[in-house]
């Protein structure tokens, strides 16, 4: 646990360590041919989740994000993010799913952590979109009413 100051010091070591990070995911857009759009788009999705998202109520480092994105698309997303939509989600699963592959092939994260991240995405997509749809429409039942 850490006091606020000594929070805040950790968070700007993490971020300039992600800053690192989305500069190498950045080069490997590039080379792989992606309009200047498409790369800004990835980018400022996996911004928000390794940069807002993993460091909002503690410490966690970009491996981390492997075991938090279905808190993220299926709770925090939808219900914190005002721009949430079901086909945000998918834009940014895939943003996810891109960069986490990119710290792979870099050698930052491990093949089963990279496979666990993708087995999330491709289960829980259909369910994430369903409560951002029922969230987003007010005849609907929000889904998370028992929070």
């Amino acid at each position: 646990m850490f006091d606020y100051e000594n929070y805040e010091i950790e968070c700007e070591r993490i971020r300039a360590s992600n800053n690192e990070l989305l500069e190498m995911f950045k080069n490997d857009l590039e080379l792989a041919g992606l309009s200047e759009k498409t790369i800004r788009s990835h980018i400022s999705n996996v911004d928000f989740y390794i940069n807002e998202y993993l460091l909002r109520e503690d410490v966690h480092p970009m491996e981390d994000g492997v075991g938090m994105v279905d808190s993220f698309l299926g709770y925090f997303f939808i219900r914190k993010c005002m721009w949430s939509t079901p086909s945000t989600i998918k834009s940014t699963a895939a943003s996810i799913k891109k960069f986490y592959k990119c710290m792979l092939d870099h050698g930052n994260i491990q093949k089963a952590e990279f496979d666990y991240l993708r087995s999330e995405i491709k289960e829980n997509m259909e369910n994430w979109q369903a409560d951002c749809a029922m969230y987003n429409d007010s005849d609907e039942e929000n889904p998370f009413d028992w929070f």
